[in-house]
């Protein structure tokens, strides 16, 4: 099957302008996320059998292997995670405020290399929006089967100083929907998003997210909701440091690491060509910050790996750096759909629960 998508299927897809190309498996996959039966069967099918699930953040995971944010930014097919053989979605970057993004052409391809350059800009129809989408698909409802994370980004009009409000907001906003929630401070393609991360900005944001989900915890009588922080893999060690401590003081439940890069390592073709780089030659430097993110946090703080991950090996080499779990977008354009339920099945033998 996968070799029928990479020599007839993209082929064809690559035909069209990359955002449409985007565009139109989105709506594919919409579709089948309104098909419960076919859903049910190809979940069935693609999803590992006779292996235990990964335990982690207080969450049972089918399997390590995920989709990361960025795809389903509004919700759209999130049920149909689980039939492609992913063990959790994110959905997402959602803001606060509905925006349209960056202006066109914002996503481009580089098949020689593997890789993919995206300026996209947060466009989301809004946290509002996502949470009426959420709601009519059963995301708040008990007995799902896919893990399902919900990723929050700041609205481009929103000056930094406002951050903490804007996130909140998105917060309040979706918490009813999501297994967990990630902070995204990380995208290079919103202006001064990345100084978020920086020591006392993010002491300030993370701080202020964990009191509301405290509150939030108190009133309906249950257990906090994961939080976890996405982080850009352009950080020094020292700022890796800093931002592993405050992850820690602020009781996250893990790091998700990493974004796209400002960097264009043997992506000739990119170079001035403003936004973020992701696919195969981000999976040298995502690895190696995720193993020494590893290594620092010392078994305190478990760790998604995001960056490059193509097939088993790469998935492999992830897991033995030291994440718990790892999340693929990227690769998807370059081996299809097929593709998480492969990995899905080499990963597993790989896991180590978490202690």
């Amino acid at each position: 099957m996968s070799s029928l998508y990479r020599h007839l299927v993209r082929p064809l897809l690559f035909r069209l302008d990359a955002e449409k190309a985007h565009d139109l498996a989105v709506t594919g996959l919409s579709a089948l996320s309104r098909a419960t039966p076919v859903v049910e069967l190809m979940r069935r099918w693609n999803q590992p059998s006779g292996r235990p699930p990964v335990e982690l953040f207080g969450l049972s995971f089918p399997n390590a292997v995920g989709l990361a944010a960025g795809m389903d930014k509004n919700g759209r097919f999130w049920r149909a995670g689980a039939a492609l053989g992913f063990g959790h979605v994110e959905v997402g970057t959602v803001t606060a405020k509905p925006q349209d993004g960056n202006p066109r052409p914002r996503l481009f391809r580089f098949p020689k290399q593997e890789a993919v350059l995206n300026r996209m800009g947060f466009n989301n129809l809004g946290a509002e929006a996502l949470a009426r989408t959420l709601r009519a698909s059963g995301a708040g409802k008990p007995g799902r089967k896919m893990v399902l994370g919900v990723n929050l980004g700041k609205s481009k009009v929103t000056p930094l100083e406002e951050a903490a409000e804007d996130y909140l907001f998105s917060f309040r906003t979706l918490a009813d929907f999501a297994d967990y929630i990630t902070i995204n401070v990380s995208s290079p393609n919103t202006p001064g998003l990345r100084q978020l991360q920086n020591a006392k900005p993010l002491e300030e944001l993370l701080a202020a997210i964990q009191a509301e989900n405290q509150s939030r915890a108190d009133r309906l009588g249950r257990k906090r909701l994961p939080v976890l922080l996405k982080i850009a893999p352009d950080l020094t060690f020292a700022e890796l440091d800093d931002i592993l401590a405050i992850a820690m003081r602020r009781q996250l439940a893990g790091l998700i690491a990493t974004n796209t890069t400002l960097r264009r390592p043997g992506v000739p073709e990119a170079e001035g060509e403003a936004g973020g780089l992701s696919g195969r030659p981000l999976h040298p430097q995502s690895l190696a910050v995720v193993r020494f993110l590893a290594l620092s946090a010392q078994g305190r703080l478990p760790i998604i790996g995001v960056g490059g991950i193509r097939d088993a090996a790469s998935a492999g080499r992830m897991l033995d750096a030291g994440a718990s779990l790892i999340q693929v977008y990227s690769s998807l354009i370059y081996e299809g759909p097929f593709l998480p339920a492969r990995l899905a099945r080499a990963a597993a033998p790989a896991l180590r629960p978490w202690a």
